[in-house]
Formats: C-alpha cells, sequence, structure tokens
C-alpha cells in the first residue's frame, strides 16, 4: 500500500516540485494564455511558426525544473529553492532559462492565436520576470550563495546572449 509517511524524503520533494510546477508556469504559461485567448480548441489566423517557441519552451522548461530537482535539491517555488547553486544544463548559458523557456512558450501561443491581449500579457510577463530577477532573486542568490553565485554570475550571461554586468540592479 501506497504511504507518503513511509517514503523517503525524495518524494515529497518531488511532490513540492509538482506543486509548484503546476502553480506558477501551469499557471503563467497555459491557464492565463487559455483564459486570455478565449478558450478556443485551435488557433484561427494564427500562425503554426508559434509551435516552434511552445515547442522550445515547454522543453527548456521541463529540463530546467529537472536541474533544480536533481542537482538542485529543490523546486522552482520560492518556499522550497534548490539547495544548491544550479549552474548545469541550460543554467551553463543563461542564469534565467526557466524564465527564457516561459517568456517562449507565451510568445509561442501569441504567434498562434494571433491575439492582442496575448502579446500584451506576454510582454508585461518579460518585464515582469526582469523586474523580479533583478531586484528580488540576484540579490537573494548572493547572499545564499556568495561567491559561488558572484563567479557564477561573472561567468554566465542573466538572459541568453546578454552579457550583464555584476551590480545587481542593472536596468
Amino acid at each position: 500500500m501506497f504511504s507518503l509517511m513511509n517514503q523517503p524524503d525524495i518524494d515529497i520533494m518531488f511532490i513540492r516540485a509538482l506543486i509548484a510546477f503546476i502553480a506558477m508556469p501551469g499557471v503563467v504559461a497555459f491557464l492565463l494564455p487559455a483564459l486570455i485567448s478565449g478558450l478556443e480548441p485551435w488557433p484561427s489566423g494564427g500562425t503554426l511558426v508559434g509551435t516552434v517557441p511552445l515547442v522550445l519552451g515547454v522543453g527548456g522548461l521541463l529540463l530546467c525544473v529537472r536541474e533544480f530537482y536533481v542537482r538542485g535539491r529543490g523546486t522552482l517555488a520560492p518556499w522550497s529553492p534548490p539547495r544548491q547553486l544550479v549552474t548545469s544544463g541550460l543554467y551553463r548559458f543563461s542564469r534565467n532559462p526557466m524564465y527564457v523557456s516561459v517568456v517562449l512558450m507565451l510568445l509561442g501561443w501569441a504567434c498562434l492565436f494571433q491575439g492582442a491581449a496575448l502579446w500584451i500579457y506576454a510582454i508585461g510577463i518579460t518585464i515582469a520576470f526582469h523586474l523580479r530577477v533583478v531586484a528580488g532573486e540576484e540579490p537573494w542568490l548572493a547572499r545564499a550563495h556568495g561567491e559561488d553565485w558572484l563567479s557564477y554570475s561573472a561567468r554566465v550571461p542573466r538572459w541568453f546572449g546578454f552579457p550583464s554586468r555584476r551590480v545587481p540592479f542593472d536596468w
């Protein structure tokens, strides 16, 4: 008989990771775009080109969640963050590939459904992610991981292909 009480900590962590995935990117990248698009069964007037960023975004997001779970021993949720600084996988190329993946998904939805509201939502979320990273996450990571974070942030750009300075608030 299955019982959570008798399972190792990794099962509890998996449940936390699943809940965080559903609560965060599940809402931002799936539920809200569906509501904004009017829950159309198939895009009308959109372009299938949107499937490329959508698929890349979903794949990138899943890879990032796996890295947080396996390497970082935590989840994407602020209430259960990785215990270790994750610098492997897509995190070798960007300090924020999870956010980039979600933005790719939103751009994919906007291309598929061709709705102005989806484009505005994607742009708004992109700006919100940047502000969250710069004003919240990076200062916290610097405090939590010290020299490891400073070394990592000096080597790896914040966003793919866009090097950033080590100053915490470089708008």
